[in-house]
């Protein structure tokens, strides 16, 4: 079952991501007019992730041309490399489509990839633990501790804090490619996550407070083993969904 809160609003409407996160500016770049690719890549991610280009969809690049006022070689730039990351594909004769909804089988091997690379940034992220970085785990975890059962707007704040969090983690591994990579799936499980209705995500907050006292006691073990009990569950959670359509918290 969609959400109605997420169901997508028109791809000219004012981008508004249904995590409630604004689209983070990769590493990688094309060398040409990078201002103007990344303009075009924000715009194209944002869409994609809040449904506004619903998966399968035709991308008209001249459309996003206008909307942007610039010309068309900055957009497939863009496109090229979310097409490197697997969220769109292009088509011969027809151009660039969103990628379709993830199949089981992709979600397993995602969540394989993230059990192989994100403990790992944990461990390596709670040895590099600094104040600020305290400081803002526990700004996330206080957003995480009060979400409402039953509340519409609930899951966004999770969501978002949820981001923040797997975001500070790989930022902190030290390792650029294991960060890349996993901003990379994240992007893939929020547009999964936009196209199901969730329950307030209660046993995911648990988990992820779990992570983050690891993390403030810079203890690499417990940081690391925490995040394996969390993607396990959250694994099954997203399969309970694939297999009946009905609603869970990841």
């Amino acid at each position: 079952m969609r959400n109605d809160m997420n169901m997508r609003q028109g791809y000219g409407a004012t981008p508004t991501l249904a995590d409630g996160v604004a689209p983070r500016s990769r590493s990688a770049r094309p060398a040409a007019a990078p201002t103007m690719v990344q303009q075009a890549y924000d715009h194209l991610l944002t869409a994609l992730m809040t449904l506004q280009i619903a998966p399968g969809e035709r991308i008209a690049i001249d459309q996003v041309a206008r909307r942007l006022n610039i010309s068309q070689t900055p957009i497939r730039e863009a496109l090229s490399q979310l097409e490197a990351e697997k969220l769109v594909f292009k088509m011969p004769n027809v151009g660039y489509r969103a990628s379709p909804q993830m199949s089981r089988d992709e979600v397993r091997d995602l969540y394989t990839l993230r059990q192989l690379i994100e403990p790992y940034a944990a461990a390596r992220a709670a040895e590099a633990m600094t104040v600020d970085s305290v400081e803002v785990l526990k700004a996330i975890d206080h957003d995480m501790s009060n979400i409402v059962a039953g509340d519409a707007s609930a899951y966004s704040r999770f969501a978002e804090a949820d981001d923040r969090l797997h975001r500070l983690i790989a930022t902190l591994s030290g390792n650029r490619l294991i960060a890349d990579t996993i901003e990379r799936l994240h992007a893939h499980l929020h547009i999964f996550r936009a196209l199901y209705s969730t329950n307030a995500p209660t046993e995911a907050a648990a988990e992820h407070r779990a992570i983050i006292d690891a993390l403030v006691a810079r203890d690499g073990e417990a940081a690391a083993n925490a995040v394996r009990v969390h993607l396990e569950a959250s694994q099954q959670r997203m399969d309970r969904v694939l297999s009946t359509g009905g609603q869970a918290s990841a």
